[in-house]
């Protein structure tokens, strides 16, 4: 019995001091905040519940803690110092202060700290797409700690230039480029709404040239005419140009252009070019 009462001692004066206590930590939003007091590992949800950044908190009871002021950047440099620092490209803002990045070096992270990218980074408080920045993982999360001044500008450059041209992933090329560079222009690309649509509208391009081609025919030039069909510009074998009305779907015929007695949909873009020209003759 004396045991028991010694334990439940032990504990009550752990939860005074726990309540005592006041500590450093980064918290994303909707998510929890952890620290060790005498040896135990604690996790408490937040308040506010939505805060995000970096606080010092005071634990209100066992599973709450209240954020009371903003640590120094001092106080937050030396508890990242503890960490591992690993040098990574920002891709694209995930949500609140949470990017996508990418290593520039994956073998080395992947030796360093048994991870590969791409990743989440939390806290990111400045940089934007292909912005070399440092950040430090604590074995659960990786967390930002600042913009990388020594890293050459002139890669970020490049990246960006390519992609306000729209330029394929494949096809870039630079003095210096890396394979780990090649990989975060394709996820930003992959997040670009301009990049998208053009790549939707390169492989269109490409279904319907190959569809014409197969048939003998020639793609002149398309035009998106609404959700259901493209009004397509093409010529035959022999020079004859056409525009004919072609479903998105199966690109089966809308409208051929010419006369086929109402039976323009029993055939397809292909197809199409065989009866034209046969009509030709």
């Amino acid at each position: 019995m004396k045991n028991i009462h010694k334990l439940l001692g032990k504990v009550a004066s752990q939860e005074a001091e726990l309540q005592k206590t006041e500590f450093l930590a980064p918290c994303t939003r909707g998510g929890r905040v952890l620290t060790r007091v005498a040896g135990m590992v604690y996790t408490f949800v937040p308040k506010p519940r939505d805060f995000e950044g970096w606080g010092i908190f005071q634990p209100a009871n066992q599973k709450t803690a209240v954020v009371i002021e903003e640590p120094e950047l001092f106080q937050i440099a030396e508890y990242l110092e503890r960490f591992p620092a690993i040098r990574l490209w920002l891709a694209d803002k995930l949500k609140g202060k949470t990017w996508l990045a990418y290593p520039t070096n994956e073998s080395d992270m992947r030796q360093r700290v048994g991870a590969e990218g791409p990743v989440p980074v939390h806290l990111v408080t400045e940089g934007n797409k292909f912005e070399p920045v440092v950040a430090r993982w604590d074995g659960r999360s990786w967390w930002f700690e600042e913009i990388d001044r020594r890293a050459d500008p002139i890669p970020a450059e490049q990246l960006r230039e390519y992609l306000k041209k729209l330029t394929p992933p494949e096809e870039i090329r630079f003095k210096g480029m890396t394979p780990e560079m090649r990989i975060v222009y394709q996820i930003v690309a992959q997040k670009t709404r301009e990049f998208e649509a053009k790549i939707k509208e390169q492989r269109e391009e490409k279904r319907l040239r190959e569809a014409l081609r197969m048939g003998g025919g020639e793609l002149n030039s398309f035009q998106d005419r609404g959700e259901d069909y493209w009004l397509v510009e093409w010529t035959t074998s022999t020079g004859e140009h056409h525009s004919s009305a072609i479903s998105k779907n199966d690109l089966t015929v809308a409208s051929a252009g010419i006369c086929l007695s109402g039976r323009d949909r029993d055939f397809d873009l292909q197809s199409l070019v065989g009866v034209v020209e046969a009509d030709e003759d």
